[in-house]
C-alpha cells in the first residue's frame, strides 16, 4: 500500500505543491528568496529544453535566445506600448516559439552537431541584435523600471502584490509546476511516444508514417515558449535588462542541468536546475575556490553518472529493493 502511493505521480505532485508552498516560510530573507525565484525560472528553461533534447533528440543550444525574446518581447509591450502585463506575456510566449518554430523549420534536416551547430549561431545572432539595436533595446545601457506582474485582486481576500518576494515565487513556482504536469501529459500521450520513436531511430520512424519534420518542428516551438515565459518572469522580476544576461553561456548551463539531472525524465532536469542553481550560492563561502569547486563536482557527475541524478537514484533504489528482498528470503528460510 505504502509503495503505492510513493510511486503515485498525484502524490508526488501534491508534494512538490506542498514544498513550493513552505519554502518561503523557511527561507524567509530577501537572499533565499531571490533564490528561490531564480530557481523556478532556471526549471521552466531545463524541463523546456529536455522536452525537445531528451525526448524529440534534438541538441539545441539556442535556448538563452528563446529566453531572451521572452524577456525583451514582453518588456517592450509593456514599456513602449503600454500593453498590459498578462497580454505582454502571452506575446513573448508566443513569440519565443514562433522563433523556435522558424528555425527548427530551416534547421529540421540537420542532426546531431550540425543542428547544434545551428542553434547556437541563431543564440550568437539574437545576441548581437540585443546589443546593438540599442534605438529598440537600449544595447548595453539596458531596459530599467520593468514593473513586476499586476496585484491580483480575489473578492474577498487581501491584494496580492507581486513585489513581494513570496508572492512572486509562488507565482512563478505554481507555473513552472503547471508546465511540468502538462509536459508530462505530452510525453506520457502518444505525442511522447512519437517524439521518442524519432530520437531513438528516426529513419525506422519515417518509414512507419510518421511525419518527423513536422514533430520536430512542434517540439522545438514548445520548448521554445517554455524558455519564452522563463524569459517573462525574469523581466518582471529583476526589472532590468541587458543583453548578458542573455549570452550564449546561458545556453550551455541550461545544457548542464538537464544533463546532470537526467534527459528525458522531466524530473531530472528539474532536479539539475536546483541544484545548479543553490550550489554555487552554498559554495560562496570559499570565495574564487567555489567555482572550481562546482566545475569539478559537475564533472564528476557527468564521468560517473552518465545517466544524471535520476538514473543513479534509480540504481540505489533498485540495489536497496534487491537487498531487501534477499534478506527477506534468508529470513524465511
Amino acid at each position: 500500500m505504502v509503495s503505492a502511493i510513493l510511486s503515485s505521480r498525484r502524490f508526488w505532485l501534491i508534494m512538490a505543491a506542498i514544498v513550493i508552498g513552505l519554502l518561503p516560510m523557511i527561507f524567509s530573507d530577501s537572499y533565499w528568496r531571490t533564490n528561490l525565484i531564480v530557481c523556478a525560472i532556471n526549471v521552466l528553461l531545463a524541463v523546456g529544453l529536455d522536452f525537445v533534447l531528451g525526448y524529440a533528440g534534438q541538441l539545441n543550444l539556442g535556448q538563452s535566445a528563446f529566453y531572451g525574446i521572452g524577456a525583451y518581447v514582453s518588456t517592450l509591450m509593456i514599456m513602449k506600448l503600454g500593453m498590459p502585463f498578462w497580454l505582454a506575456f502571452a506575446c513573448g510566449v508566443l513569440v519565443a516559439g514562433l522563433a523556435g518554430m522558424l528555425l527548427s523549420i530551416f534547421a529540421v534536416r540537420l542532426r546531431g552537431h550540425y543542428l547544434a551547430i545551428a542553434s547556437l549561431g541563431f543564440a550568437v545572432i539574437t545576441y548581437q541584435i540585443l546589443l546593438n539595436w540599442i534605438s529598440l533595446t537600449q544595447g548595453p545601457l539596458g531596459i530599467y523600471a520593468i514593473p513586476p506582474p499586476p496585484p491580483l485582486r480575489i473578492p474577498g481576500l487581501p491584494v496580492i502584490e507581486f513585489n513581494n518576494l513570496a508572492n512572486l515565487f509562488y507565482l512563478t513556482a505554481g507555473f513552472a509546476l503547471l508546465t511540468y504536469i502538462l509536459l508530462d501529459q505530452l510525453v506520457r500521450s502518444p505525442i511522447g511516444e512519437t517524439l521518442t520513436a524519432i530520437r531513438e531511430d528516426e529513419i525506422s520512424a519515417a518509414s512507419l508514417g510518421i511525419n518527423c519534420q513536422k514533430w520536430k518542428v512542434l517540439a522545438f516551438a514548445i520548448s521554445s515558449a517554455v524558455a519564452g515565459a522563463g524569459g517573462c518572469f525574469y523581466a518582471g522580476f529583476v526589472g532590468t535588462l541587458v543583453p548578458d544576461a542573455f549570452f550564449i553561456t546561458e545556453s550551455f548551463t541550461i545544457l548542464a542541468m538537464v544533463i546532470v539531472g537526467g534527459m528525458g525524465t522531466l524530473i531530472g532536469p528539474v532536479l539539475g536546475a536546483i541544484l545548479l542553481t543553490v550550489l554555487p550560492e552554498l559554495l560562496r563561502g570559499i570565495g574564487d575556490l567555489r567555482l572550481i569547486v562546482y566545475g569539478v563536482l559537475v564533472t564528476l557527475v557527468v564521468l560517473f553518472m552518465p545517466g544524471g541524478i535520476v538514473q543513479a537514484g534509480q540504481r540505489i533504489a533498485a540495489r536497496l529493493r534487491q537487498r531487501a528482498g534477499a534478506g527477506d528470503t534468508v529470513s524465511r528460510t
